[in-house]
């Protein structure tokens, strides 16, 4: 990766009417502000559709993307939707903070609306059945058979589970829960239409990501995306691809992943989604695998590879435990899928998620792939040893960040009363503060974007609320807990000002990152 700059910033933190950020106006007016701004990578969150906790690295599908992106001005537009029938949609009412609830119970009506008043409805209204519309149909028909591999049956999970209010899939009807054949086409039937309702819902999430993907690359806006390693276990992937996992015979885990305790959490992090079963994944040549990264390359220009080192070693917890206390580690895949990744798929930009504990074994497999790791300013300052992530420690071939969706903003960080004074001041002098100088709440987020800048990293990234220098109100995720604001943060409209793309500019000019 060259010399260059971007801003990380989830889709669903951006302002919008629609009670989340979305596929509106709004996208691409953040891509002109980033193209003024003199950036070259917009990095996202997973795009997928969020499910327990409201995590976009717990989605129903590592395929299908999350419906609350699609914007209802095309719909309105279409003349699927009335201007009213989204007037008088609750959305939620803080426009700062996302009200999952309100749009779970209210957004997939919308879309229903739009659905039954579309061409694409199983049995179109009069108007819609007209012949010039086939074209469309035609469209929508090519959509389904080209995404068939994973399309049906994230259509057919989505609809059975509706059908039983919502449970996972563990709780269906044993004869559709382990999809006997019968029971397969029963519910096809039965639900048909629920079905294509999810299919209309993907054909449109795709259709206007595209678009703005398109947008972007005329922009020279490149779009950094993310891949979570593990899925949810509540899953079309889990449900319809049983094979790939670590499962008894009635379906459920054996194992489940997380992180080991460490300084940050006493009993560690129990995230609960099911492991790999490795030694399948390798007899097959790891196809569902280059079928995931493939399709994710599709939608991103550079993909960050979440939770890395679980592909040197992944850390293992019996099923039923209530903490990680009692895990394990055990061999993954190692350099053999990357290797066949890169037979397979060529050699695609990648960012490594390197962070935390890092054994020699990891560094080494980093090292053999030539990915770009990560570096995380907000780790760097231990007054009592030296860092990795001090910037005097990088090598050119690493991205480095003030901090990422899972850490306080950098202002957060500094006026945390729990950070040690010691490396606080420790933070202060390495950037050349002395005593005196200006250290004011309100200008030192910019001072550890500038020494980010400075650095021999060849890529920086710098999560908007940084530049927005906003506080711990504006952080995304607390790992390893549930509610308390996690993944709701939206920015205010209207503070992607020329102001701050100016003076962001001039500061990618300065050190070579325009």
């Amino acid at each position: 990766m060259e010399r260059k700059c971007g801003v990380l910033l989830p889709v669903a933190s951006l302002p919008s009417p629609y009670g989340i950020g979305c596929f509106s106006k709004e996208a691409y007016e953040f891509i002109d502000f980033l193209a003024l701004a003199g950036q070259t990578y917009w990095q996202i969150l997973p795009l997928g559709q969020t499910g327990y906790g409201d995590s976009p690295y717990q989605s129903f599908s590592t395929f299908a993307g999350n419906p609350y992106f699609i914007d209802p001005e095309e719909l309105i537009s279409l003349g699927y939707l009335s201007q009213k029938d989204v007037e008088k949609t609750p959305f939620g009412k803080n426009k700062t903070q996302i009200d999952y609830e309100t749009l779970y119970f209210n957004r997939f009506e919308l879309l229903r609306k739009a659905y039954n008043n579309s061409p694409y409805a199983s049995e179109p209204k009069k108007k819609w059945a007209d012949p010039k519309y086939d074209k469309d149909r035609k469209a929508f028909a090519s959509f389904i058979k080209d995404n068939k591999t994973w399309l049906q049956d994230y259509a057919l999970f989505s609809a059975v589970k509706k059908h039983f209010g919502g449970v996972c899939y563990i709780e269906w009807d044993d004869d559709i829960r382990l999809r006997k054949p019968a029971a397969m086409k029963k519910y096809q039937k039965l639900l048909a239409d629920e079905i294509r309702f999810c299919e209309f819902q993907q054909y449109f999430f795709m259709k206007q990501y595209m678009a703005l993907k398109a947008y972007a690359a005329d922009k020279k806006i490149q779009i950094v995306g993310d891949i979570p390693i593990y899925v949810a276990f509540d899953s079309a992937d889990t449900w319809s691809h049983p094979e790939l996992f670590e499962l008894d015979p009635k379906g459920y885990p054996t194992v489940v992943a997380g992180c080991p305790p460490d300084g940050f959490s006493a009993t560690g992090q129990l995230w609960g989604n099911p492991i790999y079963k490795w030694d399948y994944h390798k007899q097959t040549g790891y196809k569902w695998w280059m079928e995931r990264i493939a399709h994710t390359f599709r939608l991103y220009d550079v993909l960050r590879i979440d939770h890395f080192r679980g592909f040197d070693e992944y850390y293992a917890i019996p099923y039923g435990e209530p903490t990680a206390e009692k895990g394990e580690w055990r061999p993954g895949p190692g350099y053999a899928l990357f290797e066949t990744m890169k037979k397979e798929l060529g050699n695609r930009k990648i960012i490594a998620e390197d962070l935390g504990f890092l054994t020699p074994s990891v560094l080494k497999l980093v090292k053999k792939t030539g990915y770009p790791g990560m570096k995380v300013l907000q780790f760097a300052f231990d007054s009592r040893e030296d860092s990795d992530y001090l910037p005097h420690n990088y090598p050119n071939n690493c991205v480095v960040y003030t901090g990422t969706h899972d850490n306080e903003t950098m202002r957060g960080w500094f006026e945390n009363d729990q950070l040690d004074p010691a490396d606080k001041q420790m933070s202060l002098t390495y950037m050349g503060v002395m005593p005196g100088d200006d250290i004011s709440p309100e200008h030192i987020a910019e001072r550890y974007i500038r020494l980010a800048f400075a650095s021999v990293a060849d890529t920086a990234i710098i999560p908007m609320q940084d530049y927005l220098n906003l506080g711990d109100e504006a952080r995304i995720n607390m790992p390893s807990t549930l509610g308390g604001g996690n993944w709701c943060w939206r920015m205010k409209k209207g503070a992607t000002t020329k102001k701050l793309a100016k003076k962001m500019r001039e500061m990618a000019r300065l050190y070579h990152r325009l």
